[in-house]
């Protein structure tokens, strides 16, 4: 039965966005899902701060906190960017894949930086890249399993 390449396919993006380098690689997956002839729509956090709220405020985090899990819970598929905080993966990006992971949502993990990834990380993805660009290739309606294979701390 062939595919539909109809736009249909509702993706949240998981992935810190607290340094210059890290925006970047976020800039970068953007533009590369719209041009993903399967993805209709996006979430990035980045976006959707409620900055008319005071941010760290009951408020602005109530808000923040609620809008990135009714988002999460939407998307067909997550796709993360891993990347590390000193020595460990960004602990906003590790929940939202393992509330991502508990919805039995697909994770698609994108590594540019580290040679050795987080057990946990490793083997609740679904599929495992290397370059952010690769994402405006990957077929979200067959959804190809690639494993991670490397080593693991």
């Amino acid at each position: 039965m062939e595919h539909s390449s109809q736009r249909t396919i509702r993706v949240f993006i998981a992935s810190p966005f607290f340094n210059k380098d890290q925006v970047d690689r976020i800039y970068r997956l953007e533009q590369a899902l719209k041009r993903n002839p399967y993805v209709a729509d996006v979430f990035s956090a980045r976006y959707h701060q409620f900055e008319q709220l005071t941010f760290g405020s009951m408020e602005w985090r109530k808000a923040t906190f609620h809008n990135d899990l009714k988002f999460l819970r939407r998307a067909d598929v997550m796709v993360v960017i891993l990347d590390f905080e000193g020595s460990n993966v960004d602990s906003g990006t590790a929940f939202e894949v393992g509330y991502g992971y508990a919805m039995q949502k697909p994770i698609i993990l994108i590594n540019e930086k580290v040679p050795i990834i987080n057990l946990m990380m490793a083997e609740s993805l679904h599929a495992y890249l290397t370059r952010v660009e690769d994402i405006a290739f990957y077929d979200f309606l067959r959804m190809p399993a690639k494993p991670y294979t490397g080593k693991v701390i």
